[in-house]
């Protein structure tokens, strides 16, 4: 048999009339006392009585008070109590007064003053009911919860602290709050102190049973979010953020999250919500994207499906990277999502134009590349093959079958470069300005590393922390630029829709960052201390790699764009005629490169066609030591 629950609107009426039974009893019983001379009829008092016990349900019922969860009840849940025994005080008393020539009617104080001790103790029992649930539920529904302190008591801070405090789910037990202001420094909110943040803070934090600290601040840029985590790190707590997830920072939701590597970056992140804005310029086109399955293909894949695409064309030489995102987009946007997949190389021509002629893509997003430095020097004459000669024909195809844009994936090792990935990435880039007469939009957007992705450092560090050590850096005075995967997606989308013909797109990745920082932070973030716990060892730079990157060629032949974070290189473009002939030598170092060893001949090859193409030994050799 199962448990009986009582509905939960008719206990609550049922004990709100009791509580209506008993001011009516006390104030009939009152009123007989000090008027007992010439006492109201029982009979008449019961129906005076009865007329404002209906208008007080009545408007309870309208204004939708027995809706409320009682235990989760804010503010508003019990003003809306006060508003609607007010108004039926009013009605009461306007159907008691002249329908009747006085003959039902208690007076205005005491009509007044029945529904007012109503309301007050209807009130009382809620609010008594809702201290005792989460005083019993939340106390006893985790025994072992984690001591925080709120960094932050404004309205983040306190929202934070409420929802901890009365959540009975919550695994955290809020102790105290840190901030800065004045007024509220030695006082109290939700009954917890709140300290101000001053030469003693540490210490006092050290000997209360704070386990964690939550930094509870809205819109703290990068340099504020570290000086935070450097200062209340002395303490030994793990530092934790209530802020957004990078999924949800267009729909407002904040979290209790751990700090991310990118927090620490000295860099504010992209602003989302332009994210809705791009929306418009993609919805209803058919979008190829070229290595849909890799890191940033398939960040691009997810942010047009969020735009309503008419099709979504992922096309990609790996078919477990294309698989996952298929299913990921199925199971997001439904079945009936108008998303194909294609398994192929940009290298094969009839394969990708079987594509272009089945699909014929408005809009090509081209980020189908080979990328790793070291194993493209290695593999050079793969880099050509897929980078540069993918490129031209994907390019060609786009052209052939009438693509309104084609925007390429860039890079900044192709700035200068000093390696066959870099100098095959800037060949793309030549192959795509050159095309400034044609009917199909062509440009490229060039942006530096992205946090996370297939290959970068982070993967790799973090593997090395989990095993104890040592982290590896090639050479402790690299720095690099860095931008997260959703905010480079976002940006290069953006880029497409501003892009005219045969523009270079250049993103603003913010400072550069040294490597070693990025270790020691990530170190940090793991729980343990730099030197002490993990090891930080040089292996020396690999073949191809420059101690910096940069992202532009002349910065002063650089344009801004209408979006702050999209500056456009203006550099002249290479005609049709003089790409053909650097493409023709890269045709012949490739017929000639037969064998392992013949990596000078492909090397002379990229040099001869990208002037900019030097030995990273020349480049390093110019950076002073630091």
């Amino acid at each position: 048999m199962k448990d009986f629950k009582p509905n939960r609107k008719l206990l609550l009426a049922s004990i709100d009339t009791l509580i209506y039974i008993f001011v009516a009893s006390v104030f009939f019983i009152l009123s007989t006392i000090s008027d007992s001379a010439s006492p109201k009829p029982l009979r008449d008092y019961l129906i005076s009585c009865a007329v404002f016990c209906i208008c007080i349900f009545a408007m309870r019922l309208a204004l939708r008070v027995y809706s409320n969860v009682w235990r989760y009840a804010n503010a508003y849940a019990y003003l809306q109590i006060v508003v609607s025994d007010g108004l039926a005080a009013f009605i009461g008393l306007i159907l008691t007064y002249f329908p009747f020539e006085y003959r039902f009617h208690l007076g205005v104080w005491q009509s007044f003053s029945i529904v007012a001790l109503t309301n007050i103790l209807t009130l009382a029992s809620r609010f008594c009911y809702q201290h005792l649930y989460n005083r019993y539920n939340v106390n006893s529904a985790v025994s072992n919860k984690i001591n925080v302190a709120i960094i932050g008591a404004g309205t983040v801070g306190f929202s934070l602290a409420n929802e901890l405090l009365f959540s009975s789910a919550s695994h955290y037990r809020p102790l105290c709050f840190i901030d800065s202001n004045k007024e509220k420094a030695g006082n109290k909110i939700l009954n917890l102190p709140v300290y101000a943040p001053d030469e003693n803070i540490l210490e006092r934090l050290k000997n209360l049973p704070v386990q964690e600290i939550v930094i509870a601040i809205p819109s703290l840029n990068s340099e504020e979010i570290r000086r935070f985590y450097d200062f209340y790190s002395a303490t030994g707590c793990k530092i934790k953020m209530y802020d957004f997830p990078m999924s949800e920072a267009v729909s407002g939701k904040r979290v209790l999250r751990e700090v991310r590597i990118e927090d620490l970056l000295f860099r504010d992140a992209v602003d989302m919500s332009e994210a809705e804005r791009i929306k418009d310029y993609y919805a209803n086109k058919r979008v190829l994207v070229t290595g849909g399955g890799g890191s940033i293909g398939s960040e691009l894949c997810r942010q047009i499906a969020a735009a309503s695409p008419s099709r979504l064309i992922i096309y990609d030489i790996y078919e477990n990277n294309a698989y996952d995102i298929q299913q990921e987009l199925l199971i997001k946007h439904g079945k009936h999502f108008p998303l194909s997949v294609e398994i192929g190389s940009v290298r094969d021509t009839e394969r990708l134009e079987a594509v272009f002629a089945a699909y014929r893509p408005e809009i090509v997003l081209h980020a189908a590349a080979h990328k790793h430095v070291p194993l493209m020097e290695h593999s050079n004459t793969e880099a050509i093959k897929n980078n540069v000669f993918g490129t031209l024909n994907t390019a060609d195809l786009a052209e052939k079958y009438g693509a309104e844009k084609f925007i390429l994936i860039s890079t900044d090792k192709a700035v200068n470069p000093t390696n066959i990935m870099g100098a095959t990435k800037r060949m793309c880039e030549i192959i795509v300005q050159c095309r400034t007469d044609s009917k199909t939009s062509f440009s490229a957007v060039r942006f530096g590393n992205v946090l996370g992705s297939n290959g970068s450092v982070i993967p790799l560090f973090k593997k090395q922390i989990a095993s104890g050590g040592p982290v590896t850096i090639t050479d402790k005075r690299i720095t690099r630029f860095f931008m997260t995967i959703p905010e480079a997606s976002q940006l290069v989308l953006q880029a497409g829709a501003l892009a005219k013909r045969g523009e270079l797109f250049v993103l603003d990745m913010g400072k550069p960052v040294r490597i070693l920082d990025l270790a020691e932070n990530i170190i940090r973030l793991s729980g343990l201390v730099p030197y002490q716990d993990i090891e930080i060892v040089e292996t020396g730079l690999r073949p191809g790699e420059k101690l910096y990157e940069e992202l532009l060629i002349k910065s002063e032949t650089l344009d801004k764009t209408e979006n702050d974070l999209i500056f456009i290189e203006k550099d002249k473009p290479f005609s049709r005629k003089e790409v053909e002939d650097r493409l023709n030598i890269l045709r012949s170092a490739l017929e000639q490169s037969s064998s392992f060893s013949d990596s000078e001949i492909i090397k002379k090859a990229l040099k001869s066609v990208i002037p900019t193409y030097h030995d990273p030994d020349e480049v390093n050799q110019q950076i002073q030591t630091v």
